[in-house]
Order: C-alpha cells, then sequence, then structure tokens
C-alpha cells in the first residue's frame, strides 16, 4: 500500500504505489453528476457570451467568472478524485502544476460568491451610486483582485516546498494531493490559517450584507419588496455555500491524520469530504443564479434549443 510520512527534519518521504484499485459504482455516479453540471455551466457560459447586454452587467459577469472557475476546478478536482481513488502516480512536477490550479480557485469562488453579495447590497441598498459603482470595468478589476488574494495560499506553500525538497521530487511518481506539498507541520497551519482568515472577513462581509438587505426589505414599498426579498434570499444561499466551504477548509487537517492512519479509509473519507463540501457548494452556483433569473434563463433555453436543433441536423444530413 501506499506510504507518505516526513522525515525527522521535515524532509518529505515519497509515496510508493504498488497497485490500482477500481473504480466502483459511487464513484461512476459521481462522473455522471459532474458530467450533468459541466454540460449545465458551458450552456450557461455560452448563454453569458451570446448576449451583449449580460457582459456588460456586473452581476453577470461575476456569475460568469464563477461559473468558469467551478467549471475548471470539477473538472481537475474530478481528475484527481480518480487518481487518488484508483491510485495512480504521476510526476511530482505536474502535481504541483495541477495543485497550484485548484487552490487558486478552491479560494476564488467564495471570494466571488462574496463580491456578488456586496454587488446585490449596492443595487438594493444603494440604488443611486450602483450604476457608478457597478461597472464592468471595476468588474473586472475585482476579478484580478479576487485571483491575487487566491494565489496568496498556494505562493507561500509551494515557496516552502521548494526550499525543503530535493530535485528529483518533481520527477517521482506520487498519489497527487495537497497534503504532498506540506513538508512541515506548521507549514499546514500556517496554510490553514490563512484560509480561515479568508472566510472569517467573507463572513463577516456577507453577514452585513444580510442585514443591510433585511433592513431594506422591511422599509421597502410594496413594489420593490419582492426585488428586495429575491436579493436577501440569494445572499441566505451564498451564506450556505460560504459555510460549505468554511468546511471544506477543515477536511485537509483531518484527512491528513487519517492517511498517516489508513490509506483505505483516507481515500473513503476524501470521497465524502469531495461530494459535500467540495461538489454540493459549485453545483448550487448554477440554481441560484442561472436559473433563477428569468431573463437569463429565456435566453439559455434559447441557445440550448438552437444547438440542440443544429446538431441534430448536422448528424441527419450526414447520414444522407
Amino acid at each position: 500500500m501506499p506510504n507518505t510520512s516526513q522525515g525527522s527534519e521535515g524532509s518529505l518521504v515519497l509515496p510508493t504505489v504498488q497497485y490500482h484499485r477500481p473504480l466502483n459504482d459511487k464513484v461512476v455516479i459521481v462522473q455522471v453528476f459532474i458530467g450533468i453540471f459541466l454540460c449545465i455551466n458551458s450552456l450557461m457560459i455560452v448563454t453569458f457570451f451570446k448576449k451583449e447586454a449580460f457582459f456588460t452587467n456586473t452581476r453577470y459577469i461575476f456569475f460568469a467568472h464563477s461559473l468558469i472557475c467551478d467549471s475548471v476546478f470539477l473538472a481537475l478536482t474530478d481528475v484527481l478524485l480518480l487518481m487518488s481513488y484508483s491510485r495512480v502516480p504521476m510526476p511530482g512536477g505536474l502535481c504541483i502544476f495541477l495543485i497550484v490550479i485548484t487552490e487558486t480557485l478552491t479560494i476564488a469562488t467564495p471570494l466571488t460568491l462574496t463580491a456578488m453579495s456586496l454587488e446585490r447590497y449596492i443595487a438594493i441598498c444603494m440604488p443611486l451610486h450602483h450604476s457608478e459603482l457597478s461597472t464592468p470595468v471595476r468588474a473586472m478589476r475585482c476579478i484580478l483582485l479576487i485571483q491575487a488574494l487566491s494565489s496568496v495560499n498556494w505562493i507561500i506553500v509551494i515557496s516552502i516546498l521548494f526550499s525543503a525538497v530535493p530535485l528529483s521530487f518533481y520527477t517521482s511518481v506520487l498519489v497527487c494531493s495537497f497534503e504532498q506539498m506540506i513538508v512541515f507541520s506548521w507549514q499546514g497551519h500556517l496554510s490553514s490559517a490563512l484560509c480561515q482568515f479568508y472566510f472569517l472577513v467573507m463572513s463577516v462581509v456577507i453577514a452585513f450584507t444580510y442585514v443591510k438587505i433585511m433592513v431594506a426589505a422591511r422599509a421597502a414599498s410594496s413594489d420593490s419588496r419582492k426585488s428586495t426579498n429575491k436579493g436577501l434570499r440569494t445572499v441566505i444561499l451564498h451564506g450556505f455555500q460560504l459555510l460549505l466551504s468554511l468546511i471544506q477548509f477543515w477536511c485537509p487537517m483531518i484527512e491528513s491524520a487519517i492517511m498517516k492512519i489508513n490509506l483505505n479509509v483516507f481515500i473513503e473519507v476524501r470521497y465524502i469530504d469531495y461530494i459535500i463540501f467540495i461538489l454540493a457548494p459549485r453545483c448550487l452556483i448554477p440554481l441560484v443564479y442561472g436559473l433563477r433569473d428569468k431573463d437569463f434563463v429565456v435566453v439559455m433555453k434559447y441557445y440550448g434549443f438552437k444547438h440542440l436543433v443544429d446538431t441534430l441536423l448536422q448528424i441527419l444530413t450526414s447520414q444522407y
């Protein structure tokens, strides 16, 4: 069985892999769900770029950014899940590259949710300043800031890794996971503390927007109360997604301890954590914003139906 441990001076002892584990029905079911949500996300992304009114609207820009991040994240983490479950190794250098991308996207999505909550707060509580503050240019700058903040954690972790491991690490094969990037115990604690700080700040921001929108909803007239209540429900759903994402950052500490005891149990626990705390929050994004937005759904149905008809016509014409 594979074994990963740390030497007495913090050096990383690379795992050895002796056999591959066949896939079971649970993993196959996950592939079906991921395939469905990737198709839905892809359709929504295409819909966003097809309609000019969408990519000039701050709310839809953040929505598209979250869709793209989640789609790439789901695809990469699914590959890592399959390789980890089947115990398929990869070179250390490739593992570092994949971990860098997944760690960036892990934090980018909750940060985008926070930005979306702030956008709703400005639209509902500061309507006179909304057109001035919520512009496409400001949205793109905010996305760049989100990506920069999301990169801080992996920059710290990978910098410590580069200074501690030998050159042979980059060519040696291993079962890829974030735990393989942790050389010292304090390194993992530092990474966890940074993530907890991020989520503390995001939780405060979302709680602030919820309270402000709730106050605005009580004071709103009957005509505007429906829109305000919808914004309030959106912020609540963002808070629920953020809670699941927060729990996700407690999982590596538990998984790391289990991996040192029993690798089989570690693989099963990682599978459950992936379903509940990684897959579920990102599958809520299309439901919270895409399918609840009537304008977006109308355009999505049009292009989805049009694409389906075009595909059927191509199949029929190719047969004759």
